[in-house]
């Protein structure tokens, strides 16, 4: 029985007097026996935790009771084991490093795609309009060895700060595109989708909750492989199940031969 609770969870809001609320989170997760990592930065949070269902829920309500996050949703999977060795709370200067300070998601978001409306546009090839779909990975080479959506646009980059360039090249031939820019979890793409906006690429959209929320509502369709999460379960299959350790393994000598 999976009776171990593991939630994804982001929000970007202005917060100040980081050291004290870290303290009180802190206090609260080591309480409720959690264990897993959270970001807090000045423009919002991100967190990676798991722990009893009893005991991660509350840690949300109490977080929630601060008008700052009451906005935030999680998404949930769940696991036989602790996938996590320890607590930790960072304070970071970014949730997700791009290196581009006018772009500021807590002040207006991109527009965004459900994973349904999603899979109508991928079953069809085209969006409502007739216009042909791209779907654009805005992950790290390595997680994107693990699985992605077929044929999708990636740029094997090693780290997010790479992104707006290797978009930005590929801008003439994809002007007459519309565009889905998608992540493990949504965090990404809620800065690549304003960027994608900023430089003129306005047939642009993020899928709403990245490919988890996908996993969630959808399912494996129109994807291939697992996707890489930020844990010990190392990666999960479209069904939110761990990925058997030997195709990971497969996977990896197969991604280091190429």
């Amino acid at each position: 029985m999976k009776s171990i609770l593991n939630i994804a969870a982001y929000l970007f809001v202005s917060l100040d007097n980081l050291e004290e609320l870290r303290a009180k989170m802190l206090e609260q997760c080591n309480t409720r026996h959690l264990k897993g990592t959270i970001l807090l930065t000045g423009e919002g949070i991100n967190m990676f935790l798991a722990g009893g269902t009893d005991e991660l829920r509350g840690f949300l309500d109490w977080l929630r009771i601060d008008p700052r996050f009451q906005p935030l949703e999680a998404k949930e999977s769940w696991s036989e084991d602790q996938p996590f060795k320890k607590m930790l709370i960072k304070l970071k200067n970014e949730i997700i490093r791009m290196n581009h300070p006018a772009i500021r998601p807590e002040e207006g978001r991109a527009k965004f795609i459900s994973p349904k409306k999603l899979q109508e546009w991928l079953d069809r090839g085209t969006d409502d309009l007739g216009r042909p779909v791209v779907m654009v990975d805005t992950r790290n080479a390595f997680e994107v060895d693990y699985g992605t959506f077929e044929h999708a646009l990636h740029f094997n980059i090693e780290k997010f700060t790479e992104f707006p360039a290797a978009i930005s090249a590929h801008k003439e031939e994809l002007v007459d595109k519309t565009l889905v820019s998608f992540c493990t979890g949504g965090i990404r793409c809620e800065k690549s989708g304003l960027y994608m906006r900023e430089i003129g690429m306005e047939h642009s959209y993020q899928l709403e909750g990245g490919i988890l929320k996908y996993f969630e509502e959808v399912g494996s369709a129109h994807y291939k492989g697992s996707c890489f999460v930020f844990d010990e379960r190392e990666a999960l299959d479209p069904d939110l199940s761990i990925t058997p350790v030997e195709r990971t393994v497969r996977r990896k000598a197969k991604a280091e031969q190429s």
